[in-house]
């Protein structure tokens, strides 16, 4: 009787200690030329090749400890920067960047990602 007891509490104990890790939204997402205290200065849906460097800004909501949310930088379909980026808090501001060169016009699109590589969010843009 002990024993499976025992089991029993073993058993609830790790039901109570494998809370998912990761059960985020994306609040919000855009791509932005800059960001300013901690937010994005401006949002458009198509900037010049000269803007030189945007940034994927993304707002997190209902992380359950700490986890992580992948960036993915497309242009034209063809996949150019990977960023994993860590979410600390149940409410959580976070961005990548990417540095865009000159030939570099056309369609855009970020792919938001969980650490599990599940799509969460697209935010498609373009450069003239």
């Amino acid at each position: 009787m002990k024993r499976s007891a025992a089991i029993f509490v073993c058993l609830a104990l790790a039901g109570i200690f494998s809370t998912p890790v990761l059960a985020v939204e994306v609040e919000e997402a855009l791509v932005t030329a800059g960001i300013v205290d901690r937010m994005p200065a401006e949002v458009l849906e198509s900037y010049p090749v000269t803007v030189e460097k945007l940034y994927c800004f993304t707002r997190i909501t209902g992380a359950v400890g700490e986890t992580s949310v992948i960036h993915v930088w497309y242009h034209e379909e063809e996949e150019m920067a990977r960023v994993e980026l860590p979410v600390r808090s149940p409410d959580w501001r976070t961005w990548s960047s990417k540095t865009i060169l000159p030939s570099w016009t056309g369609d855009w699109k970020v792919e938001i990602l969980d650490s599990e590589e599940n799509l969460l969010a697209t935010v498609p843009f373009s450069l003239f």
